[in-house]
């Protein structure tokens, strides 16, 4: 009787147990599922498919509701596709769950400038600092968005301190390398732009250059007076990425002073078919024309300059220039006064030589 007691018994307990262990080898493969589905998403990012991994990540987040690393990465993806308010939504998701993560904070900072929320990037951007001295991080690319913040800010002392930060974490950021030749090209040091540039370019990789570099080594160059050298670098830059308005002005423009004037036509013909409303180039291909001693052609091109934008004064200082050579003094003289009453700095001592 005591032996049939006991295994009745044993046969009650394990009906009763068994459903429990059920369950937790069904929350068990569950467990495993979205783990394996984060995982698949994050090989995903790693070769860039940003686009396929976001739904794989969203079935991650329908099985563990509160995962919210996997709001992070969703939130990265769409930093990458430019769906700067779609990241926001995921990671105020990702802050609920896990207030004051790092990686959270981080993104926020990154996702609020890049929509050009300034004043909630620094807010963002600090935060996640102090997170990562309390947590011991090394991370280069805070300080690569703060010295951003900074430069925006026209504060280019702090912003080259914070980029030192960067050079420190990681010598070889060609990011740093660019921004700290741009800021130094901004306070017009164009010896420390070039040098800096120059690094950059040698450190990125030649299947994908960062045309960015070129373009402002291009200008450095220009107005540190080596105009071959900038006509080379727009040469890449345009190779790169061609057809661009402002490109093929600025090359323009160094090919008259390289004296290649039938280039520079060239590229002021190309950027008018871009864009046939921008009386800069009208203005230097006169200019060129004019090297070229085609004079009627040069002066058709000051009056559509001048159509174009009717307080245009370089455009009647050089006019006066190719009236001077056709010997109009009288013309030549109109313009250059013309040219000193909008603020041209140049034509009060011409008028003072010819004209008085």
């Amino acid at each position: 009787m005591v032996k049939n007691t006991y295994k009745w018994f044993f046969l009650v307990l394990i009906w009763l147990i068994s459903p429990s262990l059920k369950g937790q080898e069904v929350a068990a493969d569950s467990i495993r599922e979205f783990e394996k589905s984060y995982k698949k998403a994050v090989k995903l990012i790693d070769s860039a498919k940003y686009q396929e991994a976001i739904p794989i990540l969203k079935n991650a987040i329908k099985e563990k509701k509160d995962y919210w690393e996997a709001y992070n990465k969703m939130a990265f993806c769409k930093i990458q596709l430019k769906d700067y308010k779609g990241a926001e939504k995921d990671l105020k998701k990702a802050e609920l769950i896990m207030p004051f993560n790092f990686e959270t904070t981080k993104l926020n900072g990154i996702n609020y400038y890049l929509n050009n929320k300034f004043s909630e990037s620094k807010g963002a951007i600090d935060s996640a600092i102090e997170i990562a001295k309390d947590e011991k991080i090394d991370d280069w690319e805070l300080f690569y968005y703060r010295a951003q913040l900074m430069f925006k800010g026209k504060a280019y002392k702090t912003a080259l301190e914070a980029l030192e930060s960067v050079t420190e974490l990681n010598p070889n950021s060609i990011d740093a390398m660019i921004l700290k030749g741009e800021i130094r090209f901004v306070t017009k040091e164009y010896n420390y732009a070039i040098k800096e540039l120059n690094e950059a370019i040698k450190k990125m990789p030649a299947e994908t250059p960062d045309y960015k570099a070129y373009k402002l080594r291009a200008k450095a160059k220009f107005e540190n007076k080596d105009f071959k050298g900038a006509v080379t670098d727009w040469n890449v830059y345009l190779d790169g990425l061609p057809g661009e308005e402002e490109a093929l002005i600025s090359r323009g423009a160094a090919k008259i002073e390289s004296k290649d004037n039938t280039g520079a036509i060239a590229d002021f013909d190309e950027a008018i078919k871009k864009n046939a409303k921008n009386p800069v180039s009208f203005c230097y291909r006169a200019i060129a024309k004019s090297e070229n001693k085609a004079f009627q052609e040069a002066l058709k091109d000051y009056e559509i300059a001048l159509k174009l934008k009717f307080d245009y004064a370089d455009a009647y200082y050089n006019r006066a220039a190719t009236k001077m050579a056709i010997k109009d003094k009288h013309g030549a003289c109109d313009d250059l006064n013309k040219a000193d009453g909008l603020g041209n700095a140049s034509a009060a001592q011409i008028i003072e030589r010819f004209c008085k």
